[in-house]
This record gives C-alpha cells, sequence and structure tokens, in this order.
C-alpha cells in the first residue's frame, strides 16, 4: 500500500445542555490521554497532529522564508541559488538561513513524539501488540525524521529523548545542551532504526509512514551524514569546532574518526536504500511505449498520478489546506495574481542530453562548443560566429532528452491549451543576409547587467507586458517586440530566463481555476528514483574508500550502476554502457544523474551543501559535469544564463542568445559558514547550554 498523507481541520467544539457545571470535570474540548490512547480513533487524531506538524518541504515550503508559508504564498521550486531556476530578487537568495528557523518548533512536536512513546505502553490492554509497536514506531519515525531535519541545519543539536515535565520552577534543570554533530546523526539512524523494528508493512490508517517510508528517509538522512563527514575536510579550515559554551564539537567531525564515520553512514544508507528496492512493493512509472514522445508524456502525467507504483510518500491536498504554484510560477498569460515564480537557467538545461549534432541545415555542427555549453552561434563561443538561425524556436530542442522537457517548458512548446507558447525577448531589424553577429561583444561575469535594451544592435524589445513596442514586418504585418510570455527587460513577473516549469503545474487547469490558495495536485516527498540514486551514491561512495558491501551477496557497483540506467533509460537519457567504478568521475556521473532527475522537489538545496560544492575554492564540482566554478562565479558571488529568443524580421527565422540573467539581476553568495544555519540568537542568549556555531559571532 503506497502512503499518502491527507491534511484536514479538526473542528472541535463544546455544547452546554445544563444550567450548571461541575468545574472538576475536564472540558469536553480538551482531549485527554484517556481520551486519545484508548482506541484506534483517538490515536489518529493524535497521529494527525504530529505529521500536521511535520516539516514536510513541498509547495508550502519556501526556502528564505522557511515553514510556515500559507497557500505557499510566491511559491516556487529550485531558486534557493541550486542554479535549477530563478526568481525575482528578495526571495531568490542562496540557501544560507530561513527568516522562520525550525528550531521551537521542532522541539514542540520532538516533545509530543516522546509523549506518545511514553505514555502509550500503558494503554497496551487496548491494542493488539503488533498495533501498539506500530504506532509507537510512528512516533519513532517522527522523532527521527525531526532530529534528521534540525541536523542538516544546524549541526549537533540538544537531544531530548524524554517528555520534559514543566513545573514552573524547573526550567533550568530542562535545557540541554548541543549534543556533537556525530552523537545527533547517530541517534538519527537510532530512531530511524527503532521506527523501521516496530512498524509494520503497512500504514495503520491514512497518512501515515510504514516501514517503507523509514527505510526510505532513512537511506536519505545517512547520505546526509556520510557526505559531510567525508566533505567537510574539503572546505578550508577543516569545517569543525566547538561550542563556545560546552566545548562539545557542535559542528563535524573529529579529523580522527571521520573516516570511520563516513563509511558507516555510507553503509546504513546502502543497506536501507536496498532493503526497500528487495522489497518489491515500488518501481519506476514507466511510459506507455518506447518513444521520446511517450517518455515525455509519461513525466508529465506522473506528479498528479496519486496511484503511481513509484510512489512512497505523498502529500496530497483538500480544500482549504491548497497551494498556490499555478498562481505564481504559470507563464504569464495565466498570471492570477503573479507568474513566472519559477525560470529554469540555460545552465540546468545543459545538464541533459541533445543530439551531438546539429542537422546538415547547420552544417552537422556540434550542438555544444568546446566548454560544454549549448551552442548559439556558428563559433567558438556565444560571442563569436553568427548566430544559428531557425524556422521556429522548438528546432533549438530537437531531440533533447524526453526528461527535460516534461520538467521545463521550451519556447514555443505545447502548453495546456495553446500549440505554441509565445516567449520570445525582441525582434532583430537589421539586415540578415550575411549573418547576424552576437549582440553583444562581452558575455563576460564583468559585463553580466548589460541590458537588451541599452544594445547598439538593430533591436526593438518590449520593457513590460502591458507596454508593448510593435514591429512592421517586411509583409507589412505587425509582430509585438517581446513574445506574450516575456522575457520583459524591465518586468520580473514573466519568465527571467526564456524558459518556464512545466513539472508540476497543473496542465488541464483553466484561468478561471487559477489563484492563489487554488491548486490541489500533490507533492511526492519521496519516491522510487530517490532511493535509487541513494543505493548508487552510497555504492560508490564506499567503493572510493575502499569499503566492503555492506551486503550480502550484493555486487554492489553492480547494482549502482543497474539503478543509474534504470532512471536514464526511463527518462529517455544517454543510457550509460560501462560499469560504474569506485573513482570520483563515477561519482560525478551519479550526482549528475540526482540533480536531473530530482530537480524541483527540494532535494538539490540539501545535496550541495552535504558534497560541500558551494563555496568559492570548491565549486568546480557545483554542476557535477566538469563545469568550473570560473564559468559562472566572481568571487563568492555566482550568477546563472538564460537562453533568450529572438526573432530576425528580415530573415524571418529565430535564434538564440546566451546571456546571464539580467532582468532581475539576480547575484549569489555563499560563504563556508553558510554551510551550517546560526542557532537563533534569542535561544543562544537566554541559555546557558546552548552554543553558537563556531566562526558565528
Amino acid at each position: 500500500m503506497r502512503n499518502k498523507i491527507l491534511y484536514f481541520i479538526l473542528g472541535i467544539s463544546m455544547m452546554s445542555v445544563t444550567s450548571c457545571l461541575d468545574m472538576d470535570r475536564t472540558p469536553q474540548n480538551i482531549w485527554t490521554d484517556d481520551d486519545l490512547m484508548s482506541n484506534t480513533a483517538g490515536l489518529e487524531v493524535y497521529m494527525t497532529r504530529l505529521y500536521s506538524q511535520m516539516p514536510w518541504e513541498d509547495f508550502r515550503y519556501m526556502a528564505q522564508w522557511g515553514f510556515g508559508n500559507d497557500y505557499s504564498w510566491l511559491g516556487s521550486l529550485g531558486i534557493e541559488g541550486t542554479g535549477e531556476s530563478l526568481n525575482r530578487d528578495g526571495i531568490s537568495t542562496s540557501f544560507t538561513n530561513e527568516n522562520n528557523a525550525w528550531w521551537g518548533s521542532a522541539f514542540t512536536l520532538i516533545r509530543e513524539a516522546n509523549h506518545l512513546i511514553e505514555t502509550l505502553p500503558d494503554y497496551a490492554a487496548n491494542f493488539s501488540e503488533t498495533a501498539l509497536n506500530d504506532y509507537i514506531g510512528q512516533a519513532y519515525f517522527v522523532r527521527a525524521y525531526a532530529f534528521y531535519q534540525m541536523a542538516r541545519r544546524f549541526g549537533g543539536v540538544p537531544l531530548t529523548l524524554q517528555e520534559a515535565q514543566y513545573t514552573g520552577d524547573n526550567a533550568e534543570a530542562l535545557e540541554i545542551a548541543r549534543s556533537s554533530e556525530e552523537e545527533t546523526w547517530d541517534q538519527v539512524q537510532k530512531d530511524f532504526d527503532t521506527a523501521i523494528g516496530l512498524m509494520q508493512n503497512n500504514s495503520p490508517f491514512r497518512g501515515c509512514a510504514n516501514r517503507y517510508v523509514a527505510l526510505a528517509f532513512k537511506a536519505e538522512a545517512m547520505l546526509y551524514a556520510g557526505s559531510v563527514a567525508k566533505y567537510n575536510k574539503s572546505v578550508a579550515g577543516g569545517l569543525t569546532g566547538m561550542g563556545s559554551k560546552t566545548g562539545i564539537r557542535v559542528m563535524g567531525f573529529d579529523p580522527a574518526t571521520a573516516d570511520e564515520a563516513s563509511a558507516r553512514y555510507f553503509s546504513e544508507a546502502y543497506k536501507a536504500a536496498r532493503e526497500v528496492m528487495k522489497s518489491g512493493r515500488y518501481s519506476l512509472r514507466q511510459a506507455s511505449a518506447d518513444t521520446p514522445e511517450a517518455k515525455y508524456q509519461n513525466m508529465v502525467d506522473m506528479w498528479r498520478d496519486i496511484s503511481s507504483p513509484e510512489n512512497i510518500l505523498v502529500r496530497e491536498y483538500t480544500y482549504p489546506l491548497t497551494h498556490g504554484l499555478d498562481a505564481y510560477s504559470s507563464p504569464y498569460e495565466w498570471h492570477s495574481p503573479l507568474s513566472g515564480g519559477t525560470c529554469p537557467t540555460l545552465d540546468f538545461i545543459e545538464l541533459y542530453d541533445f543530439p551531438e549534432t546539429f542537422g546538415s541545415e547547420h552544417g552537422n555542427l556540434s550542438r555544444r562548443n568546446a566548454d560544454g555549453r549549448l551552442r548559439v552561434t556558428d563559433g567558438n563561443s556565444n560571442a563569436e560566429g553568427h548566430y544559428l538561425l531557425f524556422d521556429n524556436e522548438m528546432d533549438f530542442f530537437e531531440g533533447a532528452e524526453p526528461r527535460l522537457r516534461a520538467y521545463v517548458i521550451f519556447p514555443g512548446d505545447q502548453f495546456r491549451d495553446r500549440a505554441s507558447l509565445s516567449v520570445y525577448t525582441g525582434i532583430y531589424t537589421g539586415e540578415a543576409n550575411s549573418g547576424i553577429d552576437p549582440i553583444f561583444s562581452n558575455y563576460s561575469y564583468s559585463s553580466a547587467s548589460e541590458k537588451y535594451s541599452n544594445s547598439n544592435k538593430p533591436l526593438t524589445v518590449s520593457t513590460h507586458p502591458d507596454r508593448q513596442e510593435k514591429v512592421e514586418l517586411p509583409n507589412g504585418t505587425e509582430m509585438n517586440a517581446s513574445g506574450l510570455n516575456g522575457p520583459f527587460s524591465e518586468y520580473a513577473e514573466a519568465t527571467l530566463t526564456g524558459l518556464h516549469l512545466r513539472k508540476y503545474l497543473n496542465p488541464d487547469v483553466t484561468p478561471d481555476e487559477i489563484g492563489e490558495g487554488l491548486s490541489t495536485q500533490p507533492f511526492i516527498l519521496m519516491r522510487y528514483a530517490d532511493v535509487l540514486l541513494a543505493a548508487a551514491e552510497a555504492a560508490v561512495e564506499l567503493s572510493i574508500a575502499g569499503e566492503a558491501c555492506p551486503v550480502e551477496g550484493d555486487d554492489m557497483l553492480k547494482i549502482a550502476t543497474e539503478a543509474i540506467q534504470a532512471i536514464q533509460k526511463r527518462a529517455g537519457a544517454n543510457v550509460i554502457e560501462s560499469k560504474l567504478k569506485g573513482d570520483n568521475e563515477s561519482r560525478d556521473m551519479v550526482r549528475k544523474e540526482r540533480r536531473k532527475e530530482l530537480a524541483f522537489e527540494h532535494k538539490t538545496k540539501w545535496d550541495l551543501r552535504r558534497w560541500r560544492v558551494l563555496d568559492r575554492d570548491n565549486r568546480d564540482g557545483f554542476w557535477c559535469d566538469g563545469r568550473k566554478g570560473s564559468t559562472f562565479s566572481n568571487d563568492i558571488r555566482f550568477r546563472f544564463r538564460g537562453l533568450y529568443p529572438f526573432y530576425s524580421s528580415q530573415a524571418g527565422k529565430w535564434f538564440f542568445d546566451d546571456h546571464f540573467e539580467n532582468i532581475s539581476n539576480k547575484e549569489f553568495s555563499y560563504n563556508i559558514v553558510d554551510y551550517y544555519f546560526a542557532i537563533p540568537d534569542d535561544e543562544v542568549r537566554k541559555s546557558a547550554y546552548i552554543d553558537q556555531q563556531p566562526n558565528r559571532y
């Protein structure tokens, strides 16, 4: 049984039917342990409350703001400096903190999980042993996930393993110091293992986890722990330190034992992932035919398919607890109240497979320049030669990996009821017979903010959708200077990059059905592809470390290779032919596949942190495909590029310009200290035990 989460509001009312009240009797709007733990219905209420507080990162989560984002206001995906997409300034910032830090709410959730663990055994007579164990296992799962979310934000945290009893005069005695980061990750593992040992294969009722959900999330958590233990040492200074109040290693691992810890966590990740794989309960959702179109359609449809064999944990939405992805991330013509909130970058789409060459109409030129960039001119770079001309916008993307088309709306592609989505930046009116030179002479980082509207070329662009310039074409007709959906040179609520999100958007919704809090498509929190990728990454990391396979009878590199091949085949990507090895090249192949497959799922921002590839010195590993950090960086700052379509009125053809995004002029930055969030200042100030992160003052 695949697991689904359905949140609802629990209305509790109290009606008075007598003229006087017994003040010694518990009011009927208060739910006691006897009410909640004496029967299955009461426990469902308790579990609903627990799960409603879980820090799920879904449509209603925004990295800049943290949790509690009602109706996913300005809801966007992948805009946290991951390179996946961009949004307007203010919310599209590097993932260095959350305005609403998940600290106090975490301990509230942990306390309620502890209460169930400690109290439910008193009501054991009301349940079978199997049911009792499963409910207690649910609480351990909740606690494991809570500690996991804290650990990857803060490192070592206070490990509150018993329910705190507040009496009013014992506040100081209840304070708990931060444990070391290694102790924290060990507790995450222990709680997941306890949950796995107690829970059943199927959930006791709708909305709860089960044994395989816990295994999948354990694999994800242990990947994070193993990566931090290994890759902290790649960061200048080793990225570890003691708390000033306690002398405990609250951040990072002891250098003398870090390698052993890393191998241990990667082994746990591999074992957990393999147990899910061997269960046979889940599989990749497959296309109806082995064609690019069928593979594309399969990956368009899978995000709304609640019954997909790939789903392990899904968050569903029903009114009034809904979200607003369609309202904020649809193309401009569905503007309601905003649009263009998730704009994929050119850097991102370059991760995906394209044919090696263009067709004969472009002289069979290579699709990519020597540096790996998608070619837009016939020269050696985007600043040389002449633009390649196309009969329509979609010709540029011919033969692209079907998975990419399922994730990103290309200019001119079909979407909803539009046969060809109008997306272009401007119209070039100059002579084109001898070829069109690049718009700018300098495309380097130093010239990133150059605007098309300031170009000295015969180019007309519109600054705003309500102020469209008109261009007269040679046949006497008029054409808007910019596409209906942008980009517009001074308007940040249409596409900023020339590209739009497709993944997760509802393809069938009508304009009247789009608005704040009106979207109900589900969010897949965990799926089988994630498990396959976890197994593959852990296997390669263990092989690099020279560790034996932790699962008897497995050839773990063969398992890793087959996992990656299965994902690539389903996606319509180029399938690796040789067996993965225990080396950094194979590691990066797995990382790249993870970036491609799990894009826009709130996974990449955590992967980049745990791989320690966001700081200036390690940014060569950012894209996992050999791209140098210097191509998109300037010291601690970095930017991403758009792919901007233009129409040549004289040639009657389309061309594309490769340029750093400059409509919102979005620039990111990242320092080494940002790999750990700061502990909330008020928690540090009021406590004699809670340490601020080392090197933060």
